[in-house]
Protein backbone atom coordinates (compact mmCIF):
# COMPACT_ATOMS: atom_id res chain seq x y z
CA UNK A 1 0.00 0.00 0.00
CA UNK A 2 2.58 2.07 0.44
CA UNK A 3 4.68 1.82 -2.20
CA UNK A 4 1.76 3.20 -4.35
CA UNK A 5 0.38 6.13 -1.98
CA UNK A 6 2.42 8.54 -0.39
CA UNK A 7 0.49 7.74 2.77
CA UNK A 8 2.37 7.20 5.71
CA UNK A 9 3.35 4.17 7.51
CA UNK A 10 1.31 5.02 11.00
CA UNK A 11 -1.61 5.89 8.91
CA UNK A 12 -1.27 2.51 6.59
CA UNK A 13 -1.43 0.37 9.56
CA UNK A 14 -4.05 1.77 11.33
CA UNK A 15 -6.07 1.45 7.92
CA UNK A 16 -5.57 -2.26 7.77
CA UNK A 17 -5.44 -2.62 11.67
CA UNK A 18 -1.58 -3.63 12.21
CA UNK A 19 0.80 -2.90 15.15
CA UNK A 20 3.69 -0.88 13.81
CA UNK A 21 5.39 -2.85 16.18
CA UNK A 22 4.52 -6.48 14.05
CA UNK A 23 5.18 -4.83 11.08
CA UNK A 24 8.96 -3.63 11.69
CA UNK A 25 9.39 -7.02 13.49
CA UNK A 26 12.50 -9.29 12.01
CA UNK A 27 12.50 -12.44 12.57
CA UNK A 28 16.00 -14.13 14.70
CA UNK A 29 15.48 -17.60 13.37
CA UNK A 30 18.18 -17.22 11.34
CA UNK A 31 20.26 -16.32 13.82
CA UNK A 32 18.99 -19.09 16.21
CA UNK A 33 19.82 -21.81 14.04
CA UNK A 34 23.53 -21.04 13.31
CA UNK A 35 24.28 -20.34 17.09
CA UNK A 36 22.65 -24.22 17.00
CA UNK A 37 25.04 -25.30 14.72
CA UNK A 38 27.76 -23.51 16.81
CA UNK A 39 26.94 -25.60 20.10
CA UNK A 40 27.08 -28.73 17.77
CA UNK A 41 30.10 -27.89 16.98
CA UNK A 42 31.90 -27.08 20.40
CA UNK A 43 29.47 -30.00 22.08
CA UNK A 44 31.11 -32.41 19.26
CA UNK A 45 34.54 -30.65 20.25
CA UNK A 46 34.24 -31.08 23.79
CA UNK A 47 32.09 -34.16 24.52
CA UNK A 48 32.00 -33.55 28.26
CA UNK A 49 31.24 -30.39 28.59
CA UNK A 50 27.33 -29.41 29.39
CA UNK A 51 25.71 -26.49 28.28
CA UNK A 52 27.06 -24.01 31.19
CA UNK A 53 30.49 -24.67 30.02
CA UNK A 54 28.78 -24.05 26.40
CA UNK A 55 27.38 -20.82 27.12
CA UNK A 56 30.87 -19.90 28.94
CA UNK A 57 32.83 -20.57 25.79
CA UNK A 58 30.09 -18.63 23.34
CA UNK A 59 30.62 -15.93 25.68
CA UNK A 60 34.53 -16.10 25.23
CA UNK A 61 33.77 -15.69 21.58
CA UNK A 62 32.17 -12.61 21.79
CA UNK A 63 28.38 -14.25 21.41
CA UNK A 64 26.24 -12.25 23.66
CA UNK A 65 23.80 -14.91 24.19
CA UNK A 66 21.46 -16.19 27.23
CA UNK A 67 22.12 -19.07 29.24
CA UNK A 68 18.50 -20.23 29.02
CA UNK A 69 18.38 -20.05 25.23
CA UNK A 70 21.73 -21.98 25.18
CA UNK A 71 20.20 -24.64 27.23
CA UNK A 72 16.99 -25.20 25.10
CA UNK A 73 18.82 -25.16 22.14
CA UNK A 74 21.35 -27.59 23.49
CA UNK A 75 18.59 -30.31 24.83
CA UNK A 76 17.08 -29.80 21.52
CA UNK A 77 19.96 -30.90 19.95
CA UNK A 78 19.89 -34.25 22.39
CA UNK A 79 23.20 -33.28 23.74
CA UNK A 80 22.63 -33.96 27.27
CA UNK A 81 25.86 -35.10 29.20
CA UNK A 82 25.45 -38.26 30.92
CA UNK A 83 26.44 -38.31 34.48
CA UNK A 84 29.10 -40.33 36.34
CA UNK A 85 27.98 -43.01 38.60
CA UNK A 86 29.66 -42.99 41.76
CA UNK A 87 32.12 -45.85 42.78
CA UNK A 88 30.74 -47.92 45.22
CA UNK A 89 33.44 -48.81 48.27
CA UNK A 90 36.98 -49.62 46.80
CA UNK A 91 38.05 -51.98 44.82
CA UNK A 92 40.27 -54.67 47.47
CA UNK A 93 40.75 -57.87 46.00
CA UNK A 94 38.56 -60.58 47.82
CA UNK A 95 39.86 -63.25 49.56
CA UNK A 96 38.06 -66.89 49.63
CA UNK A 97 36.06 -67.49 53.50
CA UNK A 98 37.85 -69.58 55.46
CA UNK A 99 35.87 -73.05 55.97
CA UNK A 100 35.67 -73.77 60.08
CA UNK A 101 37.04 -77.08 61.09
CA UNK A 102 35.48 -77.57 64.60
CA UNK A 103 31.98 -76.92 65.79
CA UNK A 104 31.97 -73.81 67.56
CA UNK A 105 34.89 -72.16 65.71
CA UNK A 106 33.08 -68.83 63.45
CA UNK A 107 29.69 -68.07 64.22
CA UNK A 108 27.12 -65.77 61.55
CA UNK A 109 25.10 -63.35 62.91
CA UNK A 110 22.48 -61.84 60.75
CA UNK A 111 19.10 -60.16 61.07
CA UNK A 112 15.86 -61.37 59.85
CA UNK A 113 12.81 -59.76 59.46
CA UNK A 114 8.84 -60.44 58.83
CA UNK A 115 5.43 -59.29 58.97
CA UNK A 116 2.62 -61.86 59.69
CA UNK A 117 -1.06 -61.23 58.69
CA UNK A 118 -1.70 -58.36 61.36
CA UNK A 119 0.69 -55.96 59.55
CA UNK A 120 2.86 -55.62 62.52
CA UNK A 121 7.16 -56.05 62.07
CA UNK A 122 8.72 -58.58 64.06
CA UNK A 123 13.04 -58.14 63.99
CA UNK A 124 14.94 -60.88 64.91
CA UNK A 125 18.82 -61.55 65.67
CA UNK A 126 19.94 -65.04 64.49
CA UNK A 127 23.40 -66.60 65.10
CA UNK A 128 24.18 -69.83 63.03
CA UNK A 129 27.12 -71.99 64.03
CA UNK A 130 29.03 -71.83 60.53
CA UNK A 131 30.68 -75.97 60.69
CA UNK A 132 27.38 -77.37 61.80
CA UNK A 133 24.89 -74.95 59.81
CA UNK A 134 23.38 -74.87 63.42
CA UNK A 135 20.96 -72.14 64.98
CA UNK A 136 22.32 -71.22 68.34
CA UNK A 137 19.72 -68.63 69.26
CA UNK A 138 17.63 -66.50 67.95
CA UNK A 139 16.62 -63.05 69.70
CA UNK A 140 13.61 -60.85 69.14
CA UNK A 141 14.50 -58.17 71.34
CA UNK A 142 11.16 -58.66 73.32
Amino acid sequence: MRSETTISERRACSLVGLSRASMRYQSKKATESELAERIKEIALERRRFGYRRVHQMLRREGLKVNHKKVYRLYHEAGLAVRKRRRRKGVMVERQPLSLPETPNHTWSMDFVMDAPASGRRIKCLTIVDDFRKESLATNNGL
